[in-house]
């Protein structure tokens, strides 16, 4: 166990333990779960938990955001589910909506290498850049090396994208590597077959699905295709795979099945590959590219300011992954894209829409979260200043949105392109050099993060106010609110009459060691539970388990009645108030039934919470045993 070993079992435990999780990965700043059931996960104890930025449902998947630390926190928390990294992917493919099916199928096969894609194509990048500044030739020895490093994941991608396909279609992976690697079979290639010969015949002649035949299977043509490179095809083969395998494994006894199975995998696989799947794959990468060129030559000034502004939203909820085999297939098939690349845009006008609220606002805790957000932005993860402070705050988000848009048009308007894959940031730049080493497209990317940024600051610098002057605080920050802050000798009475317990003593870590704030517990003895401040609701949770209150006085009260009763899924609870009702001290929210809670078999113990209990220097508990409702139970000073 690590550093994170604490956060890890804390995540585990409310995303409804170790039986609830069916799979688990992550991609740059989030963990990625497949659970059982989503219902048995309490979202808002993991956005209020340090080191959880937010809690996200897309694809369906149930992301808990973490930030540029993922990594760790992943290993931990696989830790914990007793997963190791190869086992811990979903071992099937989730049932539901064929988006959320298909974004969840994407996004597991290329987030497992998409640290090694960037990697490699920040080697390809640097290796041309230096060349063309003449620090060596193309026929040296280090550019030769450097660059067998970054094209090995391009030239031979089937191969990684079989191993992840297989392990997301759940099919043996060496299988999956097999069948990659037959792609990349050398002599199999259009390249090579046309320098054997001339062709037989030509399939389609006079579309643009022309297609050469120099070998037959079993007199079926087999048509030519340079399959490296390529992303789906081998992701077609491997679930065809995956199918047969299925099948075998139910009709070769066991005695042979260890060596039957996969061999008669791959004869059935293969060549329904190369004579189907294969060329109806890149048929349809063809009609891919050519369908967003179409779109892009109507406006590219327009079609760049719609990926610009809307990058961003699509991000939060999942949906870029559906856009990430367009942007693939056109750098292989084309040579480059430019359909795509306007959403560079974002991660500039991001970095200075956070750059911009450190310079403008007062907010000490604010400030502080704005410059290590500002740089990781600036290398091309935004995701922490996205959850952490411009989504919280509404308007800064809708300005960095604005100023994507015009950057994105910008780079339409000027067919800004991307020659090779991978990088991340400030680091993609060397991939946007012309083959022809002409400098043409990095002006054009440099000036539009100029834009972008410029843009962005200044809308910034002009429209958002500080949270000081009572604007739109994040909920990372309101612990910094002037009324908490300044208050004195705040009372927070009790919710409920029964037995009051010390919070330490409450059989559930993340109140018990303070994860969500100081405060006490009550054991109740009676079944209403009433506002123990004037306030307004924050949050009725669906389920009516938990009451999120804020007071008059700034102070953030959580009312979480029982353990673990989220997963009675509202049964038992009668909520007689909503989100934003503004409530009286004394007013009735909600009534619960004890009987039936007890009967499942879950703890009445209620814990009684401040939430931001960092903005006072004590919270103390009332020195008593029981309580009635309307009783001091907390001091705020």
């Amino acid at each position: 166990m690590g550093k994170y070993s604490e956060l890890a079992k804390d995540i585990v435990r409310n995303v409804g333990g170790k039986e609830n999780v069916a799979g688990l990965v992550h991609c740059i700043t989030r963990l990625r779960f497949t659970l059982k059931d989503e219902a048995k996960a309490n979202d808002e104890v993991l956005k209020a938990m340090n080191g959880v930025v937010t809690v996200m449902k897309s694809g369906g998947q149930y992301q808990v955001v973490i930030g540029n630390h993922v990594a760790e926190v992943y290993d931990d928390v696989c830790a914990v589910l007793g997963m190791k990294e190869d086992s811990a992917a979903p071992a099937e493919v989730k049932k539901g909506k064929l988006l959320d099916r298909a974004i969840d199928i994407v996004s597991g096969i290329f987030q497992p290498i998409l640290g090694i894609m960037a990697a490699c194509g920040m080697l390809k990048g640097f290796n041309t850049l230096f060349a063309t500044l003449g620090w060596y030739a193309t026929t040296d020895g280090i550019y030769l090396i450097i660059n067998a490093a970054g094209d090995a994941l391009f030239n031979f991608l089937p191969l990684f994208l079989g191993y992840t396909a297989a392990k997301k279609f759940n099919l043996k992976p060496m299988l999956g590597l097999a069948i990659g690697a037959a792609l990349c079979y050398p002599a199999i290639q259009s390249s090579a077959l046309s320098a054997a010969g001339e062709p037989l015949y030509t399939l389609f002649e006079g579309t643009m699905f022309a297609s050469p035949v120099y070998i037959d299977f079993l007199g079926l043509p087999v048509i030519a295709v340079d399959y490296t490179g390529t992303v789906i095809p081998v992701i077609l083969s491997v679930w065809f795979a995956s199918k047969c395998e299925k099948l075998f494994n139910r009709i070769v006894p066991e005695l042979v099945k260890f060596f039957f199975v996969p061999m008669l995998t791959l004869l059935v696989t293969l060549p329904i590959t190369l004579l189907l799947l294969g060329p109806v794959a890149t048929f349809g990468s063809t009609l891919i590219s050519e369908f967003t060129l179409t779109i892009r030559s109507f406006s590219p000034l327009v079609a760049g300011a719609v990926v610009g502004l809307t990058w961003q939203l699509l991000a939060i909820f999942g949906m870029h992954w559906g856009f990430i085999p367009v942007y693939i297939n056109n750098v292989m098939t084309l040579g480059y894209d430019n359909v795509m690349m306007p959403f560079f845009a974002c991660t500039f006008a991001t970095s200075a829409v956070v750059l911009a609220i450190f310079f403008k606002t007062k907010n000490k805790k604010l400030k502080e979260m704005a410059i290590p957000n500002f740089i990781s932005g600036i290398f091309g993860v935004t995701e922490p200043a996205i959850y952490g402070i411009l989504l919280p705050l509404k308007k800064p988000f809708i300005i960095s949105c604005i100023a994507g848009g015009i950057g994105g048009a910008f780079y339409g308007h000027f067919n800004f392109r991307k020659f090779i894959l991978g990088g991340m940031g400030i680091f993609e730049l060397p991939n946007m050099m012309n083959p022809d080493r002409s400098m043409g497209n990095i002006i054009v990317a440099l000036v539009g993060i100029a834009i972008s940024m410029a843009v962005g600051f200044v809308l910034t610098m002009i429209f958002y106010r500080d949270p000081e002057t009572n604007e739109e605080t994040p909920k990372t920050v309101s612990i910094e609110t002037e009324k908490a802050a300044q208050a004195k000798n705040i009372v927070i009475a009790s919710p409920v009459k029964g037995k009051v317990i010390a919070l330490s003593d409450v059989q559930d870590e993340a109140f018990s060691a303070g994860i969500l704030g100081q405060g006490a517990a009550i054991l109740p003895e009676d079944d209403t539970i009433y506002a123990p401040a004037d306030g307004t609701i924050a949050n009725m949770f669906s389920t009516g388990h938990a009451i999120g209150m804020l007071t008059d006085s700034g102070a953030e009260v959580l009312i979480h009645v029982g353990m673990d009763t989220v997963q009675l899924n509202g049964k038992g609870f009668e909520p007689l108030v909503q989100s934003g009702d503004t409530v009286k001290k004394g007013q009735a929210l909600l009534k619960f039934d004890r009987n039936l809670i007890e009967a499942a078999g879950y703890s009445l113990v209620t814990p009684v919470i401040i939430t931001n209990s960092d903005a006072y220097a004590a919270v103390l508990a009332a020195n008593t045993e029981t309580v009635n409702a309307g009783d001091s139970l907390l001091t705020l000073s």
